[in-house]
């Protein structure tokens, strides 16, 4: 093999560190890394195969595992006979943990959309999560870090930016002064005018500031798009995971926002099944789905991860996790589907990707004319949409 190779799993944040990964080891040969993910059992088993894989694909590389997957079932990913090291979670972007050159300028990949990690960690202890156990405590780049992260990228070619991070929500909270996160939003967005989409990944509702709430509604540089990490649409079990959001701060929240800026998409992550839920309790997360008109859904169906205080409360029987996830993603797909027919013969602002489709602001995914060229933004108007994407 050429070039070092990382193999990405999990979340978006995952995926900026990996690019930072790839940068730092350059033009390191024989070596393959695998940026694992623990959020739930199905991760710890995807990472499981994805280094078996990578074994049979590169059987002299030298294999490495970092990401939260190294962090949190250590002793079990070293035991297996494919991996040759372990790179600790909080330590994996710095060169001298993978045993290269301190780079003066890491080069980044040219590419479309930018992940930029203005965050890691977490301070929370939602009763179903272990992430805090391979990321750690909430840590916040400052405003100067993140402005210089955002020039390098825009200087790369990229024209939408996405902010990232474990608990984007909580950026600030350890820095002086504990600015909030529409702070740095304004902050982006006055330093680069140039800059002509700025998206953000999963936020906790109940500490959106009312600064990011304004720029929300109203400015357009900011994408229309708003990804909950709302986990559930009963109070009860929200109490039971340890969230800080009612079901009424949810439906508060997106009804503020819909009333300022109509057009805005909303996702939301929703676990089904978690320990001590009913066939009531189903029935509001189903509920909320069309409530809140949730067009992005992430579904995951409650596994239990150890250590957690969830693992130890009366649990579901795997068969009934395994339908009540199926009817909340059915759920999701038929608003999703009604959501997708109102854009059709509507004329959408699309930045091409490099696999011939491209995302609106809105996150609806289109497939563009033959020939675009990536990282252009192009109007186009849909005719039809066929599985989840516009024609």
């Amino acid at each position: 093999m050429s070039a070092a190779q990382v193999i990405s799993l999990g979340c978006r944040l995952n995926l900026s560190e990996s690019e930072r990964i790839r940068a730092l080891l350059g033009d390191e040969r024989g070596v393959v890394v695998v940026n694992s993910c623990a959020v739930t059992s199905e991760a710890v088993r995807q990472t499981r195969q994805a280094i078996r894989r990578a074994r049979r694909a590169n059987p002299e590389a030298r294999l490495l595992v970092t990401g939260c997957a190294a962090e949190i079932e250590r002793d079990q990913i070293a035991a297996m006979p494919e991996v040759d090291g372990l790179i600790a979670n909080g330590t994996k972007l710095d060169p001298r943990a993978w045993n290269v050159p301190v780079p003066c300028e890491p080069v980044l990949p040219r590419h479309t959309r930018a992940f930029i990690a203005v965050q890691n960690g977490c301070d929370h202890a939602c009763t179903f999560c272990v992430i805090p156990q391979g990321r750690g405590t909430s840590r916040s780049l400052n405003v100067a870090q993140i402005l210089a992260e955002v020039e390098r990228h825009l200087d790369l070619g990229a024209s939408e930016v996405v902010l990232t991070g474990v608990d984007v929500t909580s950026w600030g909270h350890d820095l002086p002064d504990k600015p909030p996160l529409g702070q740095l939003v304004r902050a982006i967005l006055d330093t680069f005018p140039e800059l002509a989409r700025l998206r953000m990944s999963s936020l906790d509702g109940v500490e959106i500031d009312p600064l990011l709430f304004d720029l929300f509604a109203s400015e357009d540089r900011v994408m229309p798009h708003l990804h909950l990490s709302l986990q559930h649409g009963h109070d009860l079990i929200l109490k039971r995971m340890k969230r800080r959001h009612s079901r009424s701060d949810a439906l508060d929240l997106v009804a503020g926002l819909k009333a300022r800026r109509p057009g805005i998409a909303i996702g939301a992550d929703l676990i089904a099944g978690f320990p001590t839920e009913t066939d009531d309790h189903h029935a509001a997360n189903r509920a909320i789905i069309r409530e809140l008109a949730i067009v992005h859904g992430h579904v995951f169906p409650y596994s239990p991860r150890p250590g957690t205080p969830a693992a130890r409360m009366p649990q579901i029987d795997r068969a009934t996790i395994k339908q009540r996830a199926n009817e909340l993603r059915a759920e999701t797909a038929a608003v999703r589907s009604d959501w997708l027919a109102s854009l059709v013969d509507k004329p959408l602002s699309v930045l091409a990707e490099r696999d011939g489709t491209g995302y609106a602001p809105n996150f609806a995914r289109v497939e563009l004319p033959e020939g675009t060229a990536r990282g252009t933004i192009v109007t186009v108007t849909p005719t039809k949409f066929e599985d989840g994407l516009l024609i």
